[in-house]
């Protein structure tokens, strides 16, 4: 998508349904109704980020070129808000990095979708949820900023369903999926942890393979029962997905909600010692391989345990399996445009 022609813009008065037949036939779309993209939403869009045609990188697996322009009219596509194109952006930006390995989690015949998790002020500025419901629907800004990545992936990418994107079944993560991440006196964010300050607006993207709703142990009231289950999500996706048999280990993440990080903290565990817990949490399935058994730990090292403090009232965590082929987490800043 690296013309005018791929990135039509239509009149402020333009039939809705025919703006919608033209998108369909230039197979602009994820199956769902797209913001036609008049020229009024698209001034708003790209107005004050810069010199227009500048290329940000090339997004695989076609290698199509991301320009401001593009990013801005996927963005529209979507119902996204100008405020918005800097973490659409950035997300994107952080997918193309080499350790995240977007080549694979697009063309791969598995589930994997690329998740964007927003940190710091800028969730409260855009009105991000990070509260109830994080991962479903009912939030503007979470559902639309997702959308859009997923929308640069497919449209600049080039990763359409038997042409870029090869997966055998998919996940409704590929429609969007995007959350952010909340505050807890006693978990540093996943920013800060990784030498940002308290005070940054940043974005990860993660692959990840779907999710796996985790129940504490009952009764709930030590760190040991509820992350008991914890491992055990983990080592069930190992065992199903095939990341046993692979060479090196991985990243683990998990949505821990407030109810449960507060019976964590207030047994005087901290984040060091969650992740130390689970990080000796492997407890083999039998699976007949060469090897035999795969008694190596949860992770690579402890820090490449993420819990990440979010979600509303309730016990019930989140696992979110990465792509068992391969792919690392990616944190940036939240770009910046002078003008």
């Amino acid at each position: 998508m690296t013309s005018s022609e791929d990135m039509p813009l239509f009149a402020e008065t333009h039939p809705w349904e025919e703006a919608q037949a033209a998108l369909e036939a230039l197979e602009l779309g994820d199956g769902l109704p797209l913001v036609p993209p008049t020229l009024d939403r698209f001034g708003a869009m790209v107005d004050g980020r810069g010199p227009t045609g500048h290329s940000f990188g090339h997004v695989m697996p076609l290698m199509g070129d991301l320009t401001l322009e593009a990013a801005a009219y996927n963005c529209v596509l979507a119902g996204c808000r100008p405020a918005e194109l800097p973490v659409v952006l950035t997300a994107v930006e952080a997918a193309m990095e080499e350790q995240f390995n977007l080549l694979g989690v697009l063309s791969t015949t598995g589930t994997p979708a690329v998740a964007v998790c927003v940190h710091g002020p800028v969730v409260d500025e855009l009105n991000l949820n990070a509260g109830g419901n994080i991962l479903g629907p009912g939030n503007r800004a979470n559902a639309c900023i997702g959308r859009a990545v997923s929308l640069i992936m497919r449209n600049v990418g080039g990763a359409k369903p038997g042409v870029g994107d090869m997966a055998t079944m998919g996940q409704p993560g590929k429609y969007t999926f995007c959350f952010a991440e909340g505050t807890h006196d006693v978990f540093p964010s996943l920013p800060v942890r990784r030498g940002f300050g308290t005070d940054e607006s940043c974005v990860t993207v993660l692959g990840v393979s779907g999710t796996a709703e985790v129940l504490p142990a009952k009764p709930w009231g030590t760190p040991e029962r509820v992350l008991q289950p914890v491992a055990a999500a983990m080592n069930a996706a190992l065992d199903s997905t095939g990341s046993a048999e692979r060479p090196e280990r991985g990243e683990q993440v998990f949505l821990l909600p407030p109810e449960m990080a507060d019976i964590i903290s207030e047994a005087g565990w901290d984040l060091s010692r969650v992740q130390n817990f689970l990080f000796e949490g492997r407890h083999p399935y039998p699976i007949d391989t060469e090897d035999g058994l795969d008694d190596r730990p949860l992770a690579r090292t402890p820090g490449d345990i993420h819990p990440i403090v979010t979600g509303g009232v309730g016990v019930k965590m989140t696992h979110l399996p990465l792509w068992s082929g391969g792919s690392a987490t990616v944190t940036r800043p939240v770009r910046r445009f002078d003008g």
